[in-house]
């Protein structure tokens, strides 16, 4: 059986994130028919990249998942002063200062990075997904010659860091999960000779969905607007609640706003704004079956 290794940042139940939901449903499917094995942290927050988990091998569902952990956790003033001395001249940036912001962006773990170095020729092949981390940056330049690599691009401004030119060129394949991914990386970086696949994300919906479970269990009577993810500013929050609670200042209906997923910036105290924190798979679709409208406020 073909053995495959999948680098993310990120992987647990616990865990809130699109592109490590991402990968735990890839390993879920394709276990079996291959000998997977996630290739991690022991990180839950994308934040702080604090150590969570033990490191060393479990298994989730069936996956085996192999956990590194973190040198330290985020230090947010050094981010930000590298974030500073890119982004007021971003046409200036030094590779220095992008590897730099990569480092401190994190998460940092040397670890991984020497495992995938020195245990590659035991895989088969490697699946990374997601761009922008250092664990998957450093682990590309060992593997690229046998690794899919789905990059979740979007337009932002990280994805034009000169460091990415060479690093887009590394892997043996690509999946985009939109055309539009596709037409942005094709454009930005020299890669059209290499073999890709457009293939979209799956969605399972449970086979009872239940918007009245929904109202019921979280005492929600009224017209409300849904925002699901997580919650932080560079998802489009405070931004939101401003214009949430100045909509309410104006109309003073029964409208809410629900939010479902971890939140790492406050959350205003105010009647109408009702945060349910991580939730279920069952009450997260009971909940879009319910809600007026679903709102994305992230800028990218």
């Amino acid at each position: 059986m073909k053995r495959i290794g999948m680098i993310n940042q990120r992987y647990g139940l616990e865990v809130n994130g699109g592109s490590e939901y991402y990968t735990r449903l890839i390993a879920e499917r394709f276990n079996g028919k291959y000998e997977i094995e996630i290739l991690t942290t022991t990180a839950i927050d994308n934040i702080t990249w604090e150590n969570y988990y033990e490191a060393g091998v479990t298994n989730i569902n069936g996956v085996t998942v192999r956990r590194f952990p973190i040198e330290h956790a985020k230090d947010m003033d050094a981010f930000n002063e590298i974030n500073r001395q890119i982004f007021e001249n971003p046409a200036k940036a030094t590779c220095e200062q992008e590897w730099k912001w990569i480092e401190e962006q994190g998460p940092l773990s040397t670890e991984l990075v020497r495992y995938v170095a020195e245990h590659h020729e035991e895989y088969d092949a490697f699946i990374v997904v997601t761009y922008l981390y250092y664990t998957q940056i450093k682990s590309l330049s060992h593997v690229g010659h046998k690794a899919i690599f789905i990059p979740t691009a979007h337009e932002e401004p990280f994805i034009h860091f000169g460091i990415f030119q060479q690093l887009f060129t590394l892997p043996k394949a690509y999946i985009f999960l939109t055309d539009e991914e596709k037409k942005l990386v094709h454009n930005l970086f020299p890669v059209r000779n290499i073999r890709y696949d457009v293939l979209g994300v799956g969605v399972d919906v449970p086979p009872k969905v239940s918007s009245g479970d929904f109202r019921k269990k979280f005492n929600i009577d009224n017209d409300y607007i849904l925002y699901v993810g997580r919650i932080e500013g560079g998802k489009g929050f405070p931004e939101l609640f401003d214009h949430f609670i100045r909509y309410k200042n104006r109309n003073h209906n029964d409208l809410k706003l629900v939010l479902m997923g971890k939140n790492v910036v406050p959350i205003p105290a105010h009647p109408d704004i009702i945060s349910l924190g991580f939730v279920s798979e069952e009450d997260k679709f009971n909940g879009i079956a319910g809600a007026k409208v679903l709102v994305q406020p992230s800028l990218y």
